[in-house]
């Protein structure tokens, strides 16, 4: 559990890049962007740019909670209701923001994120799934490229606002604050009326939502539940309702109209959905009241947990204050009763590790790879355990994990660790670039780039060297929309 905003230049470096050159295709660059023409129609390529550049620009701004078995949950569920979002085979990137506010967001091009506030209000499963749900049918009907097209003539006012505020409604703070509040004080009503989704675009995104949870085997009911929460904790604060609401926002007409429309499909047919999501909720709430875990408890029972969800959030409060054997015996004692819920044996590996028990971390986490090899925060405990036992042994493993996640930090970052402790240097400093580059920090890894490369080509690796050359190319694409502004 330990290891646990975007300003005005952002808007207008991509603003720069989609006028200054025409949308192309470049093999294994990760997505960096090469958008197209202004006046152009937005394409499903130039959105999966726009996104995962505006994505790389929202890391480097906000602070993520960097807790893979939770992202794990979060990408699993929304796995789930792939097949029935009309997203088809999108890549989609969850990424998870360390913030109290009830918020989540969906950019162009697949990227989700959700607030760790979300967790919190979310009494359920179901009403957590409802806002991915309904988020992921904003993705599923373009909605971004749709408005674009409706005011096409006010294009480039438009993203550049629309890209600002998002970062805005999802809480970004951090070396990016004053640009932000210096537009929030010019623009601030234009970029909430850019923001904000149409009624139109609202109802579609609901429907999709609701038939997504319907099929998935989910209860549709869910989604006016939760609706009725928002519109509660909207009365409660006042002037500062949920930032969730100022971008989507919430009339009677629409909680009667999905409660109608959730009448017609039914409950959904799937299997109850068990105490794992309460578990999740459990670590998310200690998580946020690390000082003061009672109140992660009391936050926990007013809603009903499942007995088995104050078990485990017992075991990790143990965990987070240093009764290592007292929270694993807990842990063991359900992962008995549930062997299937590898968010357990997981957790459990990972208080071994935040233990510095890292043959016993190794062991938990194996054990479950032989049964899950693909499962990857046990592949991510793996590799942490092996950077401090053995690191050359560390390296093929996070290696392999780097081509299976290759627009995760995390796993760049301890692939560089593994490469430098065991004497992979130039590999080390290309795996450091890579993490820099995806966290928006673009110039720095140029920089590791280039000791990436001398240091191939010293060691006579010159299959390396080519390999970082291209690298270099990509990032260069990247750094010119920066350098356009």
């Amino acid at each position: 559990m330990k290891r646990h905003g975007v300003a005005w230049c952002l808007s207008a470096i991509l603003l720069c890049s989609a006028a200054a050159r025409p949308a192309t295709a470049v093999a294994d660059d990760y997505g960096l962007p090469a958008l197209g023409d202004a006046s152009s129609a937005i394409s499903p390529m130039e959105e999966f740019r726009l996104g995962r550049a505006w994505l790389r620009q929202f890391r480097a701004q906000t602070i993520s909670w960097r807790d893979p078995i939770t992202r794990h949950y979060v990408e699993d569920l929304i796995h789930r209701m792939m097949p029935w979002s009309g997203l088809g085979n999108e890549r989609i990137v969850v990424t998870l923001v360390s913030s109290r506010m009830l918020n989540a967001f969906a950019v162009p091009g697949g990227v989700i994120g959700i607030n760790t506030g979300l967790f919190a209000f979310a009494p359920d499963r179901d009403t957590f799934a409802s806002v991915l749900a309904h988020e992921m049918g904003h993705l599923s009907q373009h909605h971004f490229a749709r408005q674009l097209e409706q005011q096409h003539a006010s294009r480039v006012p438009m993203l550049t606002a629309l890209l600002t505020g998002m970062v805005l409604a999802a809480g970004g703070g951090g070396g990016g604050d004053l640009g932000v509040a210096a537009v929030m004080g010019t623009q601030a009503a234009y970029i909430q009326n850019l923001l904000t989704y149409s009624r139109q675009y609202e109802r579609e995104a609901d429907d999709v939502g609701l038939r997504t949870l319907a099929n998935a085997g989910m209860d549709p009911h869910a989604m006016p539940r939760m609706f009725r929460i928002l519109q509660r904790l909207a009365s409660l604060q006042g002037s500062t309702p949920p930032e969730f609401l100022l971008t989507h926002p919430l009339t009677e007409t629409r909680i009667s109209t999905t409660e109608a429309r959730a009448d017609q499909l039914g409950h959904g047919h799937g299997p109850p959905a068990g105490p794992l999501y309460d578990m999740v909720r459990a670590r998310v709430l200690l998580a946020m009241h690390m000082d003061d875990p009672a109140q992660a408890r009391h936050r926990l029972e007013e809603d009903d947990p499942s007995p088995e969800a104050l078990a485990y959030l017992d075991a990790m409060t143990d965990a987070v204050e240093h009764r290592t054997d007292k929270a694993l015996t807990g842990l063991d004692r359900l992962i008995t009763r549930y062997p299937d819920l590898s968010m357990l044996q997981n957790s459990a590996a990972d208080v071994a590790l935040d233990a510095n028990r890292f043959n016993e971390a190794l062991a938990r986490s194996r054990r479950l790879l032989a049964i899950v090899p693909d499962n990857t925060p046990a592949r991510l405990i793996e590799g942490e355990a092996l950077l401090n036992l053995a690191p050359s042994k560390a390296y093929p493993v996070l290696e392999k994990l780097s081509e299976q996640r290759p627009e995760d930090p995390d796993v760049w970052n301890l692939l560089a660790e593994a490469a430098g402790r065991s004497g992979h240097s130039a590999e080390g400093h290309l795996a450091l670039a890579e993490q820099l580059q995806l966290t928006g920090r673009i110039d720095k890894g140029m920089k590791q780039l280039d000791i990436a490369e001398g240091e191939a080509t010293r060691a006579g690796n010159y299959t390396l060297a080519s390999r970082i050359r291209a690298r270099r190319d990509a990032f260069m694409r990247y750094r010119s929309a920066l350098d356009d502004f």
